[in-house]
């Protein structure tokens, strides 16, 4: 169920809208034509639910607030969209001499924005960070750093998204194009992973409110009703194989197989 209530007078132009999943709801409230902040809360039951969400809307119209015909009008909903998730993205490489400094940036900006931007920022990257757990791509960060695992293999698909929207999808279909990026990440004595940039959406929601992990993962479920379950790999290569993923990709072999990228 979703409600949408206004209040209006001559100082004042506000939204409050509620909407219940199973045993849960989200308020999202603000000045009209705004993103607005929002609250959520979990209970026992859905029928628990439903009660304290009446109460609310009982005592939001007893203080003036009326039905709303159209949250389209009253709403904005986000203004996070994937380009300027990407330019982000981009610019942060601008803002710092090095990666942890370039998270910050980042962390600090997403910081500034309504909390569904933060939430919208995180649900773009968990959609393209879905699309690189692939088999190829396991296999070509094994030759480069000489074996992965599966933290590992996290760390570089995220450092893939670092590189921006079109390296990313060009490597998915070709790794092997990632190989003018890893000799850049050589001459600076860097690994391809980039594990911080798993969890800048967190930390900004963090230092927005002041919440931490749980209650944010708690958000983001609400919000977006995202199930991150990650899909099994089919695995076409074995890592004992050293003649089958020299096949499979020869030039990260030839400049990596023998001398991996380490610590």
């Amino acid at each position: 169920m979703e409600v949408l209530l206004t209040y209006q007078d001559d100082s004042s132009n506000k939204f409050w809208k509620i909407n219940q999943t199973g045993n849960a709801y989200v308020v999202t409230y603000g000045k009209v034509g705004t993103v607005g902040a929002i609250k959520t809360k979990t209970f026992e039951s859905e029928e628990k639910c439903r009660k304290e969400i009446d109460k609310l809307i009982s005592s939001k119209m007893k203080k003036g607030y009326v039905p709303a015909d159209s949250s389209s009008i009253v709403l904005k909903d986000t203004t996070m969209t994937e380009t300027l998730f990407w330019e982000l993205i981009d610019k942060c490489k601008e803002k710092g001499d090095d990666a942890e400094e370039q998270m910050e940036w980042v962390i600090y900006q997403l910081s500034k924005r309504p909390v569904k931007d933060i939430i919208m920022f995180d649900f773009i990257f968990n959609t393209y960070y879905l699309k690189s757990y692939t088999s190829d791509l396991w296999a070509a960060a094994y030759i480069i750093m000489g074996g992965c695992s599966d933290d590992c293999f996290d760390y570089f698909r995220a450092f893939l998204l670092y590189l921006g929207k079109e390296p990313y999808e060009t490597a998915i279909k070709d790794p092997e194009s990632l190989l003018p990026y890893l000799k850049l990440i050589e001459e600076q004595d860097e690994m391809p992973q980039l594990e911080e940039l798993l969890s800048v959406a967190c930390e900004a929601y963090e230092e927005k409110t002041g919440q931490e992990y749980e209650e944010y993962q708690d958000v983001y479920d609400k919000l977006t009703n995202n199930q991150y379950i990650q899909s099994e790999i089919e695995f076409d290569w074995d890592e004992d194989d050293e003649e089958g993923l020299r096949k499979k990709f020869p030039l990260l072999w030839e400049a990596y197989g023998e001398t991996p990228i380490e610590y």
